[in-house]
């Protein structure tokens, strides 16, 4: 019997984590599953679309989370509301779903931190997007902090936000006027990557202002963002665990599959080893 179809699709596709981290998932759960990488163009997706078919299931990355929904049959109610799929199941009927908001819940959940009160989040772009509706459906009070270049893009939000969610509590400013004291601060831009590893999104004077710390940057696995959070004696967690987890998820989906914490851990540490040695 041959092993069931898996693949994540995107354009370009080299640089992806995705079939290192969802091989060790099959693994963990003594599961069948051969998981391979597809590169798929936006123009070509119409043309794929059989192929992807007859796949069991498949992950989607950048530029086709928008682009797949018109070829599938239904979408879960998150999926629904963000207007972006992740995952797809294939059975009797093709079911897209998006499990980036379970990853970061997870990632919070596992990493110590309570979702509630004031939320600083920093930027505005797609996986702020997740932040900032996650924020609001847990009745947090919001923070939208950007560049002056990015206020269009911010108030544009906030506004869909206040739109799509009754009663949602978000204010918005620049990085340079963040003030008082956060629950938790996250953050959406890419400022702490690899290679760029000494910079940080805000300074210390903020940070220290803020109980709890999430960095959606998983390269490296600690930013310095997260050290600096750390050595303020506030609780830290980074994007691997996010990253890590809403594969996870996508697994829960295909196969009813419940990882251990300790296993997702773990995970979550070789996965930065394989980054490291890689990419």
């Amino acid at each position: 019997m041959s092993k069931r179809k898996f693949a994540v699709i995107g354009h370009p596709i080299g640089h992806t984590m995705s079939p290192f981290i969802h091989t060790r998932l099959f693994e963990l759960a003594k599961t069948d599953g051969e998981y391979m990488t597809l590169d798929v163009a936006p123009e070509e997706l119409p043309f794929r679309i059989k192929e992807l078919n007859q796949l069991a299931g498949y992950n989607i990355t950048i530029p086709n989370k928008q682009n797949i929904i018109p070829f599938l049959d239904k979408l879960d109610q998150k999926a629904e509301l963000y207007g972006s799929v992740n995952t797809v199941k294939n059975g009797e009927i093709r079911e897209g779903f998006t499990t980036d908001p379970d990853g970061f819940l997870k990632a919070l959940q596992f990493g110590g931190i309570d979702f509630a009160g004031d939320v600083l989040i920093l930027g505005c772009g797609g996986v702020a997007r997740t932040f900032v509706y996650e924020a609001a459906l847990a009745g947090c009070h919001i923070t939208l902090a950007v560049r002056p270049e990015d206020v269009p893009v911010q108030q544009e939000l906030a506004k869909e936000l206040s739109q799509k969610i009754d009663g949602a509590k978000i204010q918005t400013c620049l990085l340079s006027e963040i003030s008082g004291e956060h629950h938790l601060l996250v953050n959406a831009t890419p400022i702490g990557m690899y290679p760029k590893v000494d910079a940080m999104v805000v300074d210390k004077n903020v940070i220290s202002h803020c109980a709890n710390v999430f960095d959606a940057v998983y390269n490296p696995l600690e930013t310095k963002l997260i050290q600096c959070a750390k050595a303020n004696g506030s609780t830290a967690v980074g994007g691997m665990s996010m990253l890590v987890w809403q594969a996870a998820v996508s697994h829960e989906i295909w196969d009813g599959t419940v990882y251990h914490t300790d296993d997702i851990n773990q995970l979550v540490e070789d996965s930065a080893k394989e980054l490291q040695k890689n990419f």
